[in-house]
This record gives structure tokens, sequence and C-alpha cells, in this order.
């Protein structure tokens, strides 16, 4: 666990020191986003994957599944235009961009 925890900050610092935005997720916010269950195996994680990017995914490579699943995770969350999503800051700008959705 020191060791994985001395990668991540050094990691983060090296991003920092580039001008990198950082992003972190915890490992049930990761499943969540996949799976919908925050207490996924790395097997259901790995089968969701290939469901979803409809791709044959080894279970001897369930440490590459876990990055992709950062990659999507950060994906899902970040209101990509990629997604369909867009973050708004207030009600007013929500409103705006769809009147058809006010009560």
């Amino acid at each position: 666990m020191l060791k994985l925890g001395r990668a991540q900050g050094v990691a983060i610092a090296a991003a920092m020191t580039q001008g990198l935005t950082v992003n972190e997720y915890s490992p049930k916010k990761i499943k969540v986003s996949i799976t919908g269950n925050g207490n996924a195996s790395k097997e259901q994680v790995a089968a969701m994957l290939a469901s979803i990017l409809h791709v044959t995914l080894e279970n001897q490579y369930l440490d590459a599944t876990d990055a992709l699943a950062v990659a999507l995770c950060h994906h899902y969350q970040s209101g990509s235009l990629l997604s369909g999503k867009k973050k708004y800051t207030d009600w007013s700008s929500f409103i705006k961009d769809n009147p058809d959705r006010k009560a």
C-alpha cells in the first residue's frame, strides 16, 4: 500500500508540474459507473466493459481492464461532448438549453 501511495503521489506531482488536470475516483465510484454495483468483482467489471465496448477481454489482463474502467468512468463523469452531457453551473443556464424540461 505504501509503494502504491508513493507512485500515486509521484504521478500526481508530475502531472501538476506539467499543468495537467488530475482527477481521482474511488474504486467503488468506478465500479458503480461501469456496472452499477459498487461491490462488483474485477471479473464483473471486465465483463461489463466487454459488453459496453463490444470487445473481447481476457481474464488474465484484469489489471489492464482496471485501467480501461478508470478511463471509461472518467469519460462518463467528465460530461464530454462525446458523452452528450453538458455541465451546468446554475438552473437558469440549464432551463435556457432545455426549455421543454421546465415544469
